[in-house]
């Protein structure tokens, strides 16, 4: 067995609670992501690796599926240094495209479907993709797209139940696909359909033949373990989207890690080099079971959560279960179905479950684990959780993308200690610290200060920005920008989000990115976004913006801190875009249409207030907290 110490954390200077029989420091083993598909494929061959509606897929179908597409990725020039591009709703073909893609030797960059134009180009560009894996329902962007951008390939995958299509929508998507004129759009259901007299190509929308199960001869190209796996994109502390650089050493060993914490087993290789759970026997057995257990999976696998979710439950034989757009009395249908004993989400979700329980009295008893993250949990909403979920342990947790996954965790082994309104204490190999501003001093317990993590599951930085990397990645350290302390037993309280980022419905929200696309408007001088409480979402942006000297609204304002408002409360604004805007009609209504059209959903201003001029600081700094008071 060949293992690497990384030798990250002091523990003993790390002191506090830590569960019972959990190894504080583990071993890890050099492996490229996409084993993990190849070694449970041999273990759980027949085992339902993927569930989408009726539609189900096996552990070794998965893997034929994936191989038959990196053949075809490769012949298009997918391989290592290459990059390709997965924009997909939780459906089948989302780890069918993640696995593929990997088995080429090529990194991924995972794009929220939902993305307008602009920002798909600015993210493609940025990861430097070469070939696009995208959905009918999300089509129009890629098309817009790929007319600026050099991309070898655009792959349109069908529809399934947890990622329909209009028949518009499926329409254009054959219409692309037959398009002599557009030769780099192809069917994805083609590449991974092995053609033959019989079975021909399919086209977008239509179910693979069999023949797309047949064992492929394609050899899968390994990565080394310090090569790229992701570009995943975040926020970073400066709210500007960043591409970083997870390699595949990182998920292996954050899923390491979570495996210990969530499976109970330690990770090696067999007597055939086959990645390999051995069941570590001092934990007892897991609340998710490997070979056996089954996971209910909404958030969105193209999240840091998402894609851990997935080489996770690969590894240990457990079914994911997709749910498609959340809806309460689905996922307490499918929780029935599957027996489902796991799922993770964010307090929104647990609290709407919460609502339909009380409302219609069903329940989900089967879960036995039930993973929140995102916000903090408080003492009422948990008892709200364990109303409708009566069997199962609630666990809180934290991460970020710079930190691949998972940093802390809480321990959900029977009888194990768990803090409500903390995210739980650092897993194996973690060290984290509370420091002073200018990170130069360790602060005491239950001082609050920036939060910095060390341990093997920190990132290789940013790509292409040595400067922001050398900033927040540091001997080792990452300072994740948030406020946080920890109390005498090691547990970690998060207090604020880096910077000022918003946390709406469980996505974050970074206020620079808006406020640059505000100030790009011809008639905006400056913009300032804050957030609002909403008890219902979290926080809404609201934004405050400086006309141009020579714009006027067409509402004339009066003079005052809130000149002109308008609320999107119960107001679709989705695709609206007015670039062409004229001084004389950039009202607060018209601008919040026109930024409608250049973000995602859930990135919309709410509110514009217009004012004469934004508080600043002697050093020009925004200051924001003024801005709140307004509100």
């Amino acid at each position: 067995m060949t293992t690497t110490d990384h030798g990250t954390a002091d523990h003993d200077a790390q002191s506090g609670y830590f569960p019972a029989g959990m190894p504080r420091q583990l071993d890890y083993t050099p492996a490229a992501v996409p084993e993990i598909l190849l070694s449970s494929a041999k273990r759980y061959p027949d085992r339902a690796a993927f569930v989408d509606g009726d539609d189900t897929i096996t552990f070794s179908e998965l893997l034929a599926r994936a191989s038959r597409l990196a053949q075809r990725l490769a012949a298009d020039g997918a391989g290592p240094g290459r990059v390709v591009a997965i924009q997909l709703p939780n459906t089948l073909d989302f780890p069918v495209a993640y696995f593929g893609a990997l088995l080429t030797g090529s990194a991924v960059t995972l794009v929220n479907p939902l993305q307008p134009a602009p920002a798909l180009a600015r993210q493609l560009m940025d990861a430097q993709a070469h070939l696009l894996i995208t959905h009918p329902a999300h089509l129009t962007a890629a098309i817009e797209t790929a007319a600026d951008l050099d991309l070898t390939r655009i792959l349109i995958t069908g529809v399934t139940w947890a990622g329909p299509a209009t028949d518009e929508q499926l329409a254009t998507a054959g219409e692309v696909v037959a398009d002599a004129a557009q030769p780099r759009f192809t069917s994805f259901d083609s590449a991974i359909t092995a053609p033959t007299a019989e079975s021909p190509a399919e086209a977008p929308g239509t179910e693979p033949s069999a023949s797309a199960e047949a064992a492929p001869s394609f050899t899968p190209v390994l990565a080394h373990s310090d090569d790229v796996a992701h570009y995943q994109f975040t926020g970073g502390t400066t709210g500007r989207s960043k591409a970083v650089r997870v390699v595949h050493r990182n998920v292996i060993d954050n899923v390491t890690q979570v495996a210990a914490w969530r499976l109970h087993s330690r990770i090696e290789r067999d007597e055939d080099g086959d990645l390999a759970l051995i069941p570590i026997e001092t934990l007892g057995e897991p609340l998710l079971r490997p070979g056996v257990g089954v996971a209910i999976q909404v958030p969105p696998l193209f999240h840091a959560q998402g894609i851990a979710s997935i080489a996770l439950f690969a590894l240990g034989g457990v079914t994911t279960v997709l749910t498609g757009r959340f809806r309460p009395d689905t996922f307490i249908d499918l929780c029935d179905r599957w027996q489902a004993e796991y799922t993770s989400g964010n307090p929104p979700m647990y609290l709407a479950l919460a609502a339909h329980a009380a409302q219609t009295g069903r329940t989900a008893p089967t879960i036995r684990a039930a993973m929140s993250g995102a916000a903090p949990l408080d003492a009422t909403s948990l008892g709200k959780i364990t109303e409708v979920m009566p069997n199962a342990i609630v666990g809180e947790g934290y991460g970020l993308t710079e930190g691949t996954c998972v940093v802390t965790a809480s321990d959900i082994t029977v009888g194990g200690t768990r803090k409500p309104g903390t995210v739980g204490i650092p897993i194996s190999d973690t060290q984290v610290e509370v420091r002073s501003a200018d990170g130069t001093e360790v602060l005491p317990t239950g001082r609050e200060g920036e939060l910095w993590v060390r341990g093997p599951q920190v990132t290789a930085g940013y790509a292409d920005a040595p400067e922001l990397t050398a900033a927040q990645f540091v001997d080792g350290w990452l300072r994740t920008g948030d406020v946080a302390s920890i109390d005498s037993a090691g547990f970690v309280r998060i207090h604020d989000r880096a910077k000022d980022m918003l946390l709406y419905k469980g996505y974050n929200v970074y206020p620079r990115e808006l406020e640059d696309i505000l100030s790009s408007h011809p008639n905006v001088a400056q913009a300032a976004v804050v957030g609002r409480p909403d008890a219902d979402v979290g926080e809404v942006p609201i934004a405050f913006v400086v006309h141009r000297p020579d714009a006027t609204p067409a509402d004339d304002p009066q003079a005052g801190a809130s000149q002109a408002t308008a609320s999107q409360a119960g107001t679709s604004q989705a695709g609206a875009s007015r670039p062409e805007s004229s001084p004389g009609d950039t009202d607060a209504q018209v601008l919040m249409d026109w930024f409608a059209g250049q973000v995602l959903p859930y990135q919309k201003v709410r509110e514009v207030h217009f004012v004469d001029a934004l508080p600043t600081s002697t050093a020009g700094k925004v200051l924001k907290t003024e801005l709140r008071a307004r509100l």
